[in-house]
């Protein structure tokens, strides 16, 4: 008996809208940071960065691998643990009374994670450039709030840089939903930026 291929959906745009709304909550927070009554980190970015930019980007990193897809494996999968690792760094020494880490060190924290997106752009140069673009403004990110950790520069503008960053993710899932559903291309995800 023949068994028919299996047609799988694509689970980027979830886990590109998980990681898009969750990082342009965050950063509207890091525009405004002394405006805590209005913006501040409280359980509504926390929930976010549990479930949807955590646990939804897990789920989509789990998808990506039975498509066979090791960026979108490494990618979304990554992502999902650097959201919930967040989170536990804010809450756990609330919870179970341990030492958080110092800005300092939160710093190293960051740069290894712009490090590790760092990388990750160039896996995104033979792919599209609105995924080069998500990329590039990520590790550019990180680099920024980890200067800050280490009190090289200052200012809500870093979130700024955030929000863009989070809203070309935003971009991309939605264009991957609606050209998907239109079957042709209403929303352009540009060209490679390296030919294959």
């Amino acid at each position: 008996m023949v068994e028919k291929e299996s047609i799988l959906a694509n689970p980027a745009p979830l886990g590109l809208m998980g990681f898009g709304m969750t990082t342009v909550l965050l950063n509207i927070h890091n525009t405004y940071p002394n405006d805590a009554a209005t913006f501040g980190l409280n359980t509504m970015i926390l929930a976010m960065g549990i479930f949807y930019g955590g646990l939804a980007q897990l789920i989509a990193g789990i998808l990506e691998f039975r498509k066979g897809n090791t960026f979108g494996v490494t990618a979304f999968t990554s992502y999902g643990l650097f959201w919930m690792s967040l989170v536990f760094l804010l809450i756990l020494p609330d919870i179970v009374g341990v030492q958080g880490p110092s800005e300092t060190f939160m710093g190293w924290y960051l740069f290894m994670w712009g490090f590790f997106t760092m990388m990750m752009f160039v896996g995104t140069l033979r792919k599209n450039l609105a995924l080069s673009l998500i990329f590039s403004t990520l590790f550019v990110l990180f680099y920024l709030l980890a200067l800050k950790d280490w009190g090289i520069i200052s200012g809500g503008w870093i979130g700024i840089e955030g929000i863009i960053c989070g809203f070309s993710a935003i971009y991309l899932a939605m264009a991957e939903v609606i050209n998907d559903s239109f079957g042709r291309i209403i929303l352009p995800i540009g060209k490679p930026l390296l030919k294959k």
